[in-house]
């Protein structure tokens, strides 16, 4: 039987999502950038289109179980990220279950991305 508890907050839900998943800095991301690994954003379009890491794939986070097998193969290394870094860490968690073997979250997100000097497409 699973233990369900109604008294989780938002970021229970975040750190349990983390506690989960591979993290990855975004510096570590820009470094070992290549073709080879898909990045995800799984932020709104809204802030898909204010910028995101040149070559990335979009799907919002809302839409992600519906639509990342026809779109990513479960065999592919993927980097997902949001804004902050706690949307994708539910969404890794999410691919994981799906079974997607190598998924990892963005620690600091898209803000940390650009902060680190990583490129923006707008």
């Amino acid at each position: 039987m699973t233990d369900i508890s109604r008294d989780k907050t938002g970021a229970d839900l975040f750190d349990e999502a983390k506690s989960r998943v591979k993290q990855i800095s975004p510096s570590d991301a820009i470094r070992d950038r290549n073709d080879e690994t898909v990045y995800l954003d799984v932020r709104e379009a809204n802030e898909w289109t204010l910028g995101h890491v040149p070559g990335a794939m979009h799907i919002p986070r809302g839409t992600l179980e519906g639509k990342v097998e026809g779109m990513i193969p479960r065999d592919r290394k993927v980097v997902i990220y949001c804004a902050s870094g706690n949307r994708s860490a539910l969404a890794a968690d999410t691919m994981q279950q799906m079974g997607y073997a190598d998924v990892a979250s963005m620690s600091g997100g898209f803000r940390g991305w650009a902060d680190s000097g990583g490129q923006v497409d707008s």
